[in-house]
């Protein structure tokens, strides 16, 4: 580039320095996202990073330390981002702390600092949402079998539903991904979220399920989930997690219900629990690093189906007539 040309403009953290160190802070974040396995976490934390990198050049660029990500902290806090959203990009700075220590562009103090900023106590326990094992059933049942479409929908709500997949495991399945360990079919050593491995059984009723789209569809190897065109042709070779947010998303609504493709996890650990499923099995068959998440997932403290206020003797005001 010649010196009497001028620079052309760059994303405003480009360039910037992180006091005292000058690092090239797209280096780093190279490096922070290269070493996230998850796709979900990955994009979850390039958009923290673009954020905070946005924010901290217009606080003119202060020393990447504990005190400036505080102050960032409750600049998310002002901007009416929940506890859990925060904690989430905080998890992201802390990773960028603990990467640009390690390749020398950060004093360790200055790191140790950023990584004991605490997160945000969430207040409360979110109820979450799961369908009952009728509406389950009914979403299970929605997907037009006399299609490929359909066939291939049944199969997704399937593996959701039954197994207790996240997206992005679904949609990463190959068409030989299940085996028979034990006398039963299984997924073996499926890599989920934060790269745990786990082995998930896989119900008769759910292969049975997948059998029909796979012998319907004519695959033999490559991805188990296909993307389709309109005309219910197969178009693609694998199908995306945004494409089965949506698909949930659309079945649920024709059931009067707002669902979100994770709250099948949610119905499978509902469902297995009533069924007499032990805690700790279904722990393991969701792949959650702490059973306090199962018991979440469960709602055990609270027993919504059967409410302590629901049998304190009183009855609606006597007399009491509905107006318009």
């Amino acid at each position: 580039m010649s010196p009497d040309r001028p620079a052309e403009p760059g994303p405003p953290w480009q360039g910037a320095d992180l006091q005292p160190l000058q690092p090239d802070l797209a280096a780093i974040r190279r490096l922070v996202l290269d070493a996230v396995s998850s796709p979900t976490t990955k994009k979850m934390y390039a958009k923290a990073l673009d954020d905070f990198f946005a924010w901290w050049a217009g606080q003119g660029r202060p020393a990447f330390a504990r005190a400036s990500v505080q102050a960032h902290r409750a600049w998310l806090e002002e901007q009416g981002y929940s506890p859990s959203t925060i904690n989430q990009r905080l998890a992201a700075l802390r990773k960028l702390a603990r990467e640009a220590a390690l390749n020398g562009h950060l004093a360790s103090e200055a790191a140790a600092g950023v990584t004991q900023v605490p997160g945000l106590k969430q207040r409360g326990a979110r109820a979450g949402n799961w369908l009952t094992r009728e509406q389950a059933q009914l979403l299970l049942d929605r997907p037009d079998p006399g299609t490929l479409k359909g066939l291939r929908d049944r199969a997704i709500l399937a593996l959701l539903l039954g197994c207790g997949l996240r997206r992005a495991e679904a949609t990463g399945l190959d068409v030989n991904s299940m085996e028979q360990r034990d006398g039963r079919w299984v997924i073996p050593d499926l890599r989920g979220k934060h790269g745990r491995l786990r082995t998930v059984p896989v119900p008769g009723w759910v292969k049975h399920t997948v059998d029909l789209w796979v012998q319907a569809a004519g695959l033999a190897t490559g991805r188990l989930l296909r993307s389709m065109n309109r005309h219910g042709h197969l178009s693609g070779d694998s199908l995306s997690p945004n494409a089965i947010l949506s698909l949930v998303s659309a079945y649920g609504a024709q059931l009067g219900v707002k669902l979100q493709a994770h709250d099948t996890r949610r119905t499978c650990a509902k469902l297995c629990r009533a069924a007499g499923g032990e805690l700790e099995q279904i722990q393991l068959l969701l792949g959650h690093a702490s059973i306090l998440t199962t018991e979440r997932y469960l709602g055990t403290r609270q027993n919504l189906a059967d409410a302590p206020n629901d049998h304190m003797g009183l009855t609606a005001a006597r007399g009491a007539t509905a107006t318009l």
